[in-house]
């Protein structure tokens, strides 16, 4: 199996980029043809800056966390500044869960539980696409490292 790299979805970005545009598109409208006389660019410019704040934040957090399979071990880092690395290995993962409600079904998202034998317990990653194919991923690994552990002491 080969290593991978996943990082949460891209979905939400989007969205709220949208959103963002859609909401200032609206606000340049609505200045443009009702509020000519009152002087609320600057204060628009402002509301609008500070709004993009919420997309950009989503876009970077979503950059700076990634799940990786690297050989038999598998690693989840986030943090921009701070980076916060938790480090599995594979023949300790128990139960890999995978959460979607309704409307994550619909959209093909889902968070990913994993249980493992050690202390840290449960590692939960929010937002993948098509979850139940990276949670297959991850089993399939664990499975071929035990079969390959197996058949190097027989």
């Amino acid at each position: 199996m080969s290593d991978m790299t996943i990082h949460p979805t891209q979905k939400w970005v989007r969205f709220s980029y949208t959103v963002w545009f859609l909401i200032s598109f609206a606000a340049v409208f609505v200045w443009n043809n009702y509020l000519k006389e009152e002087p609320l660019w600057p204060v628009a410019a402002v509301v609008a800056l500070l709004w993009i704040v919420w997309p950009l934040r989503m876009q970077i957090r979503r950059r700076f966390t990634k799940l990786s399979l690297e050989g038999d071990r598998l690693r989840f880092e986030t943090g921009v500044l701070a980076k916060t690395t938790r480090t599995l290995q594979l023949n300790k993962i128990q139960d890999i869960t995978v959460r979607q409600t309704l409307f994550q079904r619909l959209l093909d998202l889902g968070d990913l539980a994993i249980e493992t034998a050690g202390e840290g317990g449960r590692l939960v990653v929010a937002s993948l696409d098509q979850p139940q194919e990276v949670a297959d991923q991850i089993m399939d690994a664990a499975r071929d490292k035990q079969a390959k552990r197996r058949e190097e002491r027989d």
